[in-house]
C-alpha cells in the first residue's frame, strides 16, 4: 500500500510540475502576444539597448516602451544595468531570443499564405 500511495505522490507531484511549466509558458506567451513588447524583444534580441533606441524600434511612445520595459523587467524577462545615466536592457536569456525569432518566422509563414492585397 506505500508503494502505491508514494507513486500517486509522485504522479501528483509531477502534475503539479506541469501545470506550474504550463502556466508560466502561458504568461511569457500572452507577454509576446502584444506588438510593442514584441518589437521590443525582437530589438533586444541583437542585443542591449536603452529606452531610446527601444522606442526607436518600435515606433511606440516613449512612455509606453516604459511601461511594458517595466512589464518583462518584472516578470524576469528582461534585465536591467545602469550606463551612467542610461538605463540599458538585455533579454534575460537566450531561450527567449529563440521563441521572438521563432514567432516571428511562424508570422512569415502565415504572411506568405495570405493573397495580396489589392
Amino acid at each position: 500500500m506505500s508503494a502505491r500511495r508514494d507513486l500517486a505522490g509522485a504522479h501528483d507531484a509531477q502534475q503539479q510540475r506541469d501545470d506550474e511549466r504550463l502556466r508560466a509558458a502561458a504568461d511569457i506567451l500572452a507577454l509576446l502576444a502584444d506588438r510593442t513588447r514584441l518589437a521590443v524583444l525582437r530589438q533586444l534580441s541583437q542585443g542591449e539597448a536603452d529606452v531610446s533606441t527601444l522606442t526607436e524600434a518600435s515606433g511606440a511612445a516613449r512612455t509606453s516602451v516604459s511601461q511594458h520595459l517595466a512589464k518583462l523587467r518584472l516578470a524576469g524577462l528582461v534585465t536591467t544595468r545602469k550606463d551612467g545615466r542610461h538605463v540599458v536592457y538585455a533579454l534575460k536569456h537566450g531561450h527567449l531570443k529563440r521563441l521572438v525569432t521563432e514567432a516571428l518566422n511562424a508570422a512569415d509563414h502565415q504572411i506568405s499564405r495570405l493573397p495580396p492585397h489589392d
